[in-house]
């Protein structure tokens, strides 16, 4: 029996129509692709108060270059959380590069949007406020504002979406993880348009420190620009970046008869988990392995047609080299693989949507930009990083990595259209 797949014609065409994103280095995704082909950081010193009053051992990170709420009304501002109001921004700029479609059957249109803490902010806010000024003092938004799948529910309610509006949680990977069950949403026919993605909240005091607690996060902090290091023989943990990103995507069929400009084809996805430990991946790289081949094998494609791997790579010594093992488990160490995170940073439930538009946008022009900060590549990942400058060629099919806390596994495949 013959697995479907996208490229036999067993599931239907997907295509990417769509992109939106706000950065460190840009408020916009195409400001933000020249940007990182011109070899740029986001990567600053932080000069946030909390970082001097709390003595914070990290002081280094990636602000949003344009802030959030500069864009919203005053009445925006006091209903939503921030990750809502991240989320009605990147959608509203996203439907607008789809072309604002209104002669559509809502009832036919989704959207998916991941986040990995989602409005955690307004919880703290509201019980200091419960604690200092008692029970009348605490918002009748407050529910709404928490709410994880909130992001999600103010685009849909923007759009009016009514085919259902989904919000996965799985730490860094969710961004990756809402593209792929909106993939699967189309797939499964409940669907023809989805708008998809993942949004974060800003760098805050105690994610700082609750990572460096960990080890997590690298203290270069006299070398902003430089501390960031995937794939580094000297890496040292990875740096916060601030981030937002959605796309478009939908049928083939349903595009071609809107009209819509085709970016790219999203054709596969695969998902697993590690069952190994809470917040270290599986350093044989078998599960997140599985993964990749589980979203080559659904395009219809073998390992040796990827081109191109936008890697995790978040520059932690266990992590990068857990993922260098999860390329040859894959068979697609062959391929030219770059880290976005070296100069963009770690936006946790937004960066695997953000590394899915760059991976569209790499396919889109022909052209990977350089991983910054990689002088000595280490010699247990032996891959073919792209590093020093831009690297062109013609890339037909790429895939996207996302693994994210708790063991979360998320690949994505992608093709030129």
């Amino acid at each position: 029996m013959t697995t479907p797949s996208t490229a036999n014609g067993g599931f239907p065409n997907v295509v990417v129509t769509a992109l939106a994103a706000t950065t460190s280095i840009a408020p916009d995704i195409e400001g933000t692709w020249k940007g990182l082909i011109a070899g740029e950081s986001g990567i600053e010193v932080l000069e946030d108060e909390f970082v001097e009053k709390f003595g914070l051992p990290v002081w280094i990170g990636g602000h949003l270059k344009e802030p959030i709420d500069t864009h919203m009304t005053r009445l925006e501002l006091r209903r939503m959380a921030y990750v809502q109001r991240m989320a009605l921004l990147v959608g509203r700029q996203v439907w607008q590069n789809a072309g604002t479609p209104d002669d559509i059957d809502k009832d036919r249109l989704a959207v998916v949007i991941g986040t990995g803490l989602g409005g955690g902010e307004r919880i703290v806010e509201t019980y200091d406020t419960m604690n200092e000024h008692g029970i009348r003092k605490v918002s009748p938004l407050a529910v709404q504002m928490c709410m994880p799948n909130g992001a999600a529910a103010v685009v849909g309610l923007e759009i009016g979406a009514r085919a259902g509006v989904i919000t996965p949680v799985s730490a860094c990977s969710s961004g990756s993880e809402a593209i792929a069950h909106a993939w699967r949403q189309i797939v499964m026919g409940d669907a023809d348009m989805v708008v998809c993605g993942g949004v974060e909240g800003m760098i805050e005091a105690l994610p700082i420190a609750a990572f460096s607690m960990m080890r997590a996060m690298s203290t270069r902090n006299d070398e902003p620009e430089k501390a960031s290091r995937p794939f580094d023989r000297d890496r040292d943990g990875f740096v916060f970046g601030e981030a937002g990103a959605l796309m478009v995507i939908e049928t083939e069929e349903h595009a071609k008869a809107r009209g819509a400009q085709i970016i790219a084809r999203v054709m596969g996805a695969g998902i697993t988990s590690d069952a190994y430990h809470m917040v270290a991946p599986g350093p044989d790289g078998v599960r997140a392995g599985a993964a990749m081949t589980r979203a080559i094998q659904t395009a219809g494609l073998s390992p040796k047609d990827i081109d191109h791997i936008n890697a995790h790579g978040t520059a932690t010594p266990i992590g990068d080299l857990a993922e260098a093992n999860a390329i040859r488990v894959a068979g697609v160490q062959h391929a030219a693989v770059y880290a976005p995170k070296s100069a963009l940073g770690h936006s946790i439930g937004a960066v695997g949507a953000l590394e899915s538009v760059l991976t569209v946008l790499a396919l889109r022009d022909g052209v990977i930009p350089p991983t910054l900060n990689l002088d000595n590549l280490d010699p247990e990942i032996d891959l073919d990083v792209v590093a020093g400058e831009p690297r062109h060629g013609e890339f037909k099919y790429a895939i996207n990595n996302s693994f994210g806390f708790g063991g979360h596994n998320v690949a994505l495949a992608f093709g030129k259209y």
